[in-house]
């Protein structure tokens, strides 16, 4: 059985592709969930455990509450390629330091699920069915900054999911699973808005954007997913934004 701690948006396609049981957990236990403070029991009969909380103010909420019970089972934690920081435009494959994201607790957390010997899987910028630049080009929400040779990793969510599956029968250590073209956002919700038959989102300026979102616009890397194909055996279903916006606009369409 498979207990998912946080069965949020990836982490329910995780579910769907499993080929197991699965159990999931909430904050509250709704749709079907278990409360995130009540899964002892069901930790307890779980033989493969993923989670995919993200770190609090005080560090990692599953470690502080379930770590002591998590050993002798098969480990996996939805971690962030945000954890190598600002890579100027470089490609960074798992050999890279980790350490260098801007949120420390995130940087803790990899390195502390690492040290009990999980599946890390670092992830860039998801996207999926309701959540792509798709829906946000046809909510008049999306932008482009203009900001010269910045360049962004991101993955389907469907192919997150099949590479935490295909790594239920690798050794642990740390997977980047990512796309194989790295490309500048502009690009991205450009192509979306042809896709839909819209004029490309306005230029505005970072200083525009929320903190949050200039923080994301700070970093420049590309992400490698060469260990993940070599020792996971596994490759993306869409392997840049243009094959997986096709196919979501597919979907989309009546």
């Amino acid at each position: 059985m498979l207990l998912i701690l946080g069965l949020g948006y990836t982490a329910r396609a995780v579910a769907a592709h499993a080929g197991m049981a699965v159990v999931g957990t909430t904050r509250d236990g709704r749709d079907g969930t278990i409360p995130f403070d009540a899964a002892d029991g069901a930790l307890a009969a779980a033989t493969h455990v993923l989670s995919s909380v993200p770190p609090d103010a005080d560090g990692d909420p599953v470690l502080r509450r379930y770590g002591a019970a998590l050993g002798g089972k098969w480990l996996g934690y939805l971690s962030s390629t945000g954890v190598y920081g600002d890579a100027g435009g470089a490609w960074v494959d798992e050999s890279a330091p980790a350490d260098r994201g801007r949120r420390a607790n995130r940087n803790a957390a990899d390195a502390a699920w690492l040290a009990l010997g999980a599946r890390v899987f670092r992830l860039p910028g998801i996207y999926g069915p309701g959540r792509s630049a798709l829906d946000r080009v046809a909510a008049g929400e999306a932008h482009r900054t203009g900001i010269p040779g910045q360049v962004f990793s991101r993955v389907h969510v469907d192919d997150i999911a099949t590479g935490v599956v295909a790594a239920f029968a690798a050794p642990a250590g740390a997977y980047n699973l990512a796309d194989d073209e790295p490309a500048p956002q502009d690009d991205v919700v450009a192509f979306a808005a042809r896709l839909l038959g819209l004029p490309p989102p306005p230029f505005v300026p970072v200083e525009s954007l929320s903190p949050m979102a200039r923080g994301f616009h700070a970093e420049n890397r590309r992400v490698a997913n060469g260990k993940a194909k070599r020792v996971l055996g596994w490759c993306p279903t869409y392997p840049d934004y243009r094959a997986g916006l096709r196919a979501l606009h597919h979907f989309r369409s009546p």
